[in-house]
């Protein structure tokens, strides 16, 4: 059942909504260092063979060289990673097949492992950066949108039948709005403005960017398990399968439902929202007044609800959240839970949806918002997800981390699964600012 924040609880929800912001801004120093780990099969850890050896993957969190020491925070895409400077500079690096990293059309492959600055930037100041699987964002001081990259899906929203941007271009259907938070799916995206407006576009099938005054339609190409795991992962014979229904299904998505340009979306017009999330198919949408809406595919229970509507509805759960995030089919949250709940009154970490390695770190009915109970006593401040894993940064500038351990992705030293929440110990002493996953590999930034 949905539960409507009490009056007297505001203050408490602003209070946690600034913590868990105030991180993203906090690296200004001069002296700030990037550390990656996990899978860096596309480039995207930034890390040379001399510091990781042929298998090309890290198993704790490694310093990358060449970036700027006065990098303010990260985002990871799915195969790259993106850093913005205290100067308002972006640098990239990592899978560059979609031109997500900014470059221009030449770039040898050979560099795409190398971090460089991000090219047609320089009329604008950057303040954050964003990323999907094949788009890439940028936000200006000005609050300008910038984006660039590849997508037939329209998530580059320039415009109609616009599928490519090799160097930034602006989103000039979003001039005038103050963008802060830029959330990107599999082909669908969202943006949140400083008064609480939200915008929507791309592939917009089952609801994922809300009902945008359209005929809602299921996708045919929507998750499943095959389609979702690693090829390594499937048996032969049901990889064949799974190859097969990709290849109809994309079929069958010659003609998809596209909004090429950012529009309002018209059923949250009158609601202030205050955090975004995306899947890679599905949305979460969390409003003021303590309200938590998701829409898309819900194959692993990731919307989190029983009723199966298509388009943005509430969650089914009593705890009050105060910020969330999206794995690739799982969600997170952090709820200021009850103390009837748990012991004591504090923000915990709630996950439900797609949990084949454990990444809801908990047990429990997936489809279910549950508390991840291995993180009782911590307090969270920012929590992310991955393919088939999940990290959090608490209070106490630790990074804890769950579910699969595959190439080194936990950052523990090992390809083990862990199926609760477990400490990376090699971070100890430092002060990390931030730490966010992307498909399979994890950028964490630390002062010095």
């Amino acid at each position: 059942m949905l539960r409507f924040l009490r009056k007297e609880e505001k203050p408490l929800l602003d209070l946690i909504v600034g913590l868990s912001r105030r991180w993203i801004s906090s690296g200004n120093g001069k002296n700030n260092k990037v550390m990656s780990f996990g899978d860096g099969s596309h480039g995207a850890l930034g890390l040379p063979p001399s510091l990781i050896g042929m298998g090309s993957h890290a198993y704790e969190p490694t310093p990358i060289p060449g970036l700027p020491p006065d990098v303010s925070s990260v985002a990871a895409g799915h195969y790259h990673s993106l850093a913005v400077t205290s100067q308002g500079e972006v640098w990239a690096w990592g899978r560059n097949h979609e031109a997500q990293l900014g470059r221009g059309p030449l770039s040898p492959r050979e560099t795409w492992i190398e971090p460089k600055k991000v090219e047609g930037l320089n009329q604008v100041r950057v303040q954050a950066t964003f990323a999907s699987g094949v788009i890439s964002t940028a936000i200006g001081e000005d609050s300008s949108l910038w984006v660039w990259g590849k997508s037939k899906r329209g998530q580059l929203g320039l415009g109609k039948g616009i599928t490519e941007a090799v160097l930034p271009a602006k989103i000039e259907a979003l001039a005038g709005e103050e963008i802060v938070k830029v959330s990107l799916g599999w082909g669908h995206a969202l943006a949140l403005t400083k008064d609480g407006k939200l915008f929507g576009w791309g592939y917009y099938a089952d609801g994922r960017i809300g009902k945008m005054g359209k005929d809602l339609e299921s996708s045919p190409l929507d998750s499943s398990s095959e389609i979702l795991k690693p090829a390594e992962q499937i048996p032969s014979a049901m990889l064949e399968v799974a190859e097969k229904m990709v290849l109809k299904a994309i079929e069958q998505e010659k003609d998809m439902p596209i909004i090429w340009e950012p529009c309002l979306i018209e059923e949250l017009r009158d609601v202030e929202v205050i955090d975004i999330a995306c899947g890679l198919d599905h949305s979460l949408v969390l409003c003021r007044d303590g309200t938590l809406l998701s829409g898309g595919s819900n194959v692993y229970g990731q919307l989190g609800r029983k009723l199966h509507n298509l388009g943005l509805v509430p969650v089914d759960t009593s705890f009050c959240p105060t910020s969330v995030a999206s794995g690739l089919g799982h969600s997170l949250a952090i709820c200021q839970i009850p103390s009837s709940e748990v012991r004591g009154d504090r923000p915990s970490i709630v996950s439900w949806g797609w949990n084949l390695n454990s990444q809801l770190g908990r047990e429990g009915p997936e489809d279910q918002p549950l508390v991840v109970e291995g993180l009782t006593g911590e307090i969270p401040i920012s929590v992310s997800g991955g393919r088939t894993h999940s990290l959090s940064l608490t209070s106490k500038r630790e990074v804890w981390v769950w579910g699969c351990g595959r190439n080194g992705r936990l950052g523990l030293g090992s390809s083990t699964d862990e199926t609760e929440p477990m400490l990376i110990e090699y971070l100890e002493g430092s002060e990390v600012l931030q730490a966010v996953s992307g498909f399979d590999h994890n950028l964490v930034l630390t002062a010095e």
